[in-house]
């Protein structure tokens, strides 16, 4: 096992994170839907051990992950202390980057969500204290707020990092609207400006990334991504192809609505599944999970993938996709998008057209985020 994970350490690539100066790890480690809901703190140090001696230096969360939000957090935290611990050279806080999520917060009250100063700061504050940490490298809006205007959210992470919580802030899923008006108004305003998003990406969400973000990794954006689902919550594994597996992330409480999405989808998406993983054994020898995350990878567009392995054995294997992605060459990526577009001759090259098939992938989640005003007030 040791000598595995020095071998994968040579061969683990480093990306700059946007403008940052940042070096993050290709392949990252994200804790959704794991620690926290399926699994536990002594696990987690088992697959965070072989995360770092791989070379993986970036480590996400967010208040909102967990059985109850905020359990993921405390379970990272409890992580982080072990390990610092037992290996203190290895798990320096001044050479590993992590990061945290505002937006949910564990007491479900009307301010205890959204992006309003009052809940920036006091949810960043609570997230510090489960994680055990002083700071954190990078704080992202986990989604745009309907409610808060974008100066004040821009002022509340402002003054996150001017109070040293935090060193960088970043968006998840907003618009590429959304992010540039955030990033002239903190220009006009001498604020500070977002950095990096964390968009999902994987075979069949990839709208954003390849086409609504483009111009935000030029000057003078140069957004970085750290992108989620790069396995479509598992569905990209094949393990979902004839039913829900017990312990799965869709047979958890609270991810019911994951199941009800493909089991709307399950009849077109395992057709799809079932070419891609035949390229992958044919074309590259190794499992659809690779291929899917090497896929990910070769986007330079993607600063980090982030995984989300619960047991030792998937981050083993969702490793060897470094090594994967240097063996897809320009016709088997062609391969890969005919087997995505249902074609068998014809590469689909039409963002349109991808757009079109790719949206109806998307999560099943309000518009709104849960933040709505109701008016129960008659008018006059």
């Amino acid at each position: 096992m040791a000598e595995e994970a020095k071998k994968e350490e040579i061969q683990m690539e480093y990306r700059m994170l946007g403008n940052t100066g940042l070096k993050v790890s290709t392949l990252s480690f994200g804790f959704w839907a794991t620690y926290g809901v399926k699994e536990g703190v002594d696990r987690c140090v088992a697959v965070l051990k072989i995360c770092r001696a791989a070379g993986i230096n970036f480590f996400d969360n967010a208040e909102a992950y967990g059985k109850e939000n905020g359990d993921a957090e405390i379970i990272m935290g409890q992580a982080l202390k072990k390990l610092r611990e037992a290996d203190p050279k290895l798990w320096r806080r001044t050479d590993i980057v992590i990061s945290t999520k505002i937006f949910w917060g564990p007491g479900g009250g009307q301010n205890e969500k959204g992006l309003s100063r009052k809940h920036v700061l006091e949810g960043t504050n609570a997230s510090l204290k489960r994680l055990q940490l002083d700071y954190v490298d990078v704080v992202f809006c986990h989604r745009p707020d309907p409610l808060t205007p974008t100066e004040e959210v821009v002022r509340g992470f402002t003054q996150l990092i001017r109070e040293g919580k935090a060193y960088y802030w970043g968006t998840s899923e907003w618009t590429a609207q959304q992010i540039t008006e955030a990033y002239w108004i903190a220009k006009m305003e001498n604020l500070i400006p977002p950095v990096v998003e964390q968009p999902q990406y994987n075979l069949f969400e990839r709208t954003n990334m390849e086409k609504n973000y483009l111009r935000l990794f030029e000057a003078p954006y140069k957004i970085g991504t750290t992108i989620w689902s790069p396995l479509a919550s598992g569905v990209l594994t094949g393990k979902y192809n004839e039913k829900i597996p017990e312990g799965s992330r869709m047979a958890q409480k609270g991810y019911e609505w994951l199941k009800k999405r493909w089991e709307a989808q399950q009849a077109e998406k395992t057709k799809i599944i079932q070419k891609l993983q035949q390229i992958a054994e044919k074309d590259l020898n190794t499992s659809i999970t690779c291929l899917a995350i090497a896929w990910c990878i070769k986007n330079r567009n993607v600063s980090c993938v982030l995984l989300g392995a619960t047991k030792e054995h998937q981050i083993e294997e969702n490793l060897k996709s470094l090594a994967v992605a240097k063996k897809i060459t320009p016709e088997i990526m062609q391969k890969i998008e005919r087997a995505c577009a249902g074609e068998e001759d014809d590469v689909i090259n039409d963002l349109k057209k991808e757009s079109t098939k790719t949206n109806k992938y998307k999560p099943t989640l309000p518009g709104t985020y849960g933040r709505v005003l109701v008016n129960k007030t008659d008018p006059l």
